[in-house]
């Protein structure tokens, strides 16, 4: 059954999985000055959890676990349960309300709209930066403003959410957020970042970075055009190209995540 029918179900403890939540989980004890931090949050982000250590535990990055004397876990689990979901709902949300779209433009629309960066913004807007749990080495590297931080603390907000409340009222959080992001693909006012998007995927699939290299400049000096190839895994992908360098490389980017990712996923 696909979700736009599950908004209208009347249940108040629907949930995808027929598993039973026994999850072991070893939460973080949430005193009151961070339970006031937690409410602050909830009501930022428009949640509402039963249990508020889950939420906590949902803020527990890796680097805080590792210099903490308390025995918990670090969002890890929670993050790979929330990426999972969301991938669900954003594309059950695709197939039910785009039924005249070819898979492949499934496929690209996702792929943009539950990306590290588009993740993050969200992040950011309901200040999960503010709110996330990072250790000391991590804090004065920066941590808060990293991307990929945030967009997985993101997604664990989103694991610990399904876990507390079922998958309809996940399903509303999410696509509060998300609608918007789907309606800037459809009308093609996304910023395309394919060197980002690409990397990326790289990094989560080959553990390994693209690799750009120039191959050709034509043209005269007033009006060159520039050629670029990425080399992915040993594969080469292009050439792009483009007035310069910056551009090429967006373009050779743009090659190869088509070829690897969006032709793959349709």
């Amino acid at each position: 059954m696909h979700l736009i029918l599950l908004l209208k179900q009347k249940e108040n403890n629907f949930s995808l999985s027929i598993f039973p939540k026994n999850t072991n989980l070893k939460t973080p004890s949430v005193d009151s000055v961070r339970k006031k931090h937690l409410v602050s949050f909830e009501r930022i982000a428009g949640l509402r959890f039963r249990r508020l250590d889950l939420l906590n535990l949902a803020f527990c990055h890796r680097s805080y676990t590792n210099e903490t004397t308390d025995d918990i876990d670090n969002n890890e689990k929670l993050e790979f349960l929330g990426d999972s979901v969301l991938g669900v709902i954003v594309a059950d949300y695709l197939f039910c309300t785009l039924p005249d779209r070819p898979e492949g433009d499934l496929a690209k629309i996702k792929s943009f709209v539950v990306s590290e960066k588009s993740l993050s913004v969200i992040s950011k807007t309901i200040n999960i930066d503010r709110y996330v749990l990072i250790g000391k080495g991590e804090e004065r590297s920066g941590g808060r403003t990293k991307k990929a931080l945030l967009a997985d603390c993101l997604e664990a907000v989103i694991g610990a959410y399904y876990l507390d409340s079922g998958y309809k009222d996940t399903i509303k959080f999410v696509l509060k957020y998300l609608i918007p992001e789907i309606d800037k693909v459809l009308a093609d006012k996304h910023v395309k970042d394919f060197k980002t998007l690409l990397q990326e995927y790289v990094q989560k699939t080959y553990k390994s970075y693209p690799k750009y290299l120039l191959i050709e400049k034509t043209g005269p000096d007033h009006n060159r055009t520039y050629w670029m190839e990425v080399s992915v895994a040993g594969t080469i992908y292009g050439p792009g190209n483009g007035k310069n360098k910056k551009d090429a490389e967006q373009n050779a980017a743009s090659l190869a995540y088509q070829a690897l990712v969006i032709k793959a996923e349709s």
